[in-house]
């Protein structure tokens, strides 16, 4: 992890915030903490490398409503949404808005810290402008600036012929997450089928 990378914890319940805190800082992270989306918004120094811990359900702007206002201005920062069960939904728009992962509460610490450190990793990768394969049509730049950064990391695993189930345990999220990530970068790419995928990145 880059030294300079922070973790922007943002969440109303002072306590979760305190105790978010300290399981990422005992376990190594820089961690910044607010109370409110319009703190984090006021506080945010533009460019800041890190990632974003998110209540998706807050007073006045509401996790979700920071996470559109931070698209709308194109602030590239990957987001973890911290749910209850009941915002499921929520969070499903969120990862169609290009979240990085959500999760429900009670929160798994285990789960949390390495969500976070993969969104780190991704936003470092992000930050260093690593190379993809280009495809003969010399369309594969373009498209892949449309996928998220989560949506870059199960693409790359996807490439190296790895399946749902490896992909899965690979970066700490669900089976259906995955699917869920395979069916938006089809979707953006516009691709059909694994082959299509594959001539569009031919090998190195």
């Amino acid at each position: 992890m880059n030294a300079e990378q922070l973790v922007f914890v943002v969440d109303d319940d002072e306590a979760v915030r305190d105790a978010l805190k300290m399981l990422l800082v005992a376990a190594g992270l820089k961690v910044e903490t607010h109370v409110s989306a319009a703190s984090f918004i006021k506080h945010y120094r533009a460019g800041q490398p890190g990632c974003l811990v998110l209540d998706i359900r807050m007073p006045g702007m509401s996790g979700l409503a920071l996470q559109e206002d931070l698209e709308r201005r194109k602030v590239a920062i990957p987001v973890v949404f911290l749910t209850g069960h009941a915002d499921v939904p929520m969070a499903v728009r969120a990862m169609k808005l290009g979240a990085f992962d959500f999760i429900e509460k009670p929160i798994d610490s285990q789960r949390l810290v390495l969500a976070v450190m993969h969104a780190l990793r991704s936003d470092a990768e992000q930050r260093a402008r690593k190379p993809y394969r280009v495809g003969a049509d010399g369309n594969a730049p373009g498209k892949i600036e449309a996928l998220s950064g989560r949506e870059r990391e199960v693409l790359e695993l996807v490439l190296q012929g790895r399946q749902t189930r490896e992909i899965a345990a690979e970066l700490s999220i669900s089976i259906k997450t995955v699917e869920f990530h395979r069916a938006r970068i089809r979707e953006k790419l516009g691709v059909a089928s694994l082959a299509e995928l594959f001539r569009l990145f031919p090998p190195r």
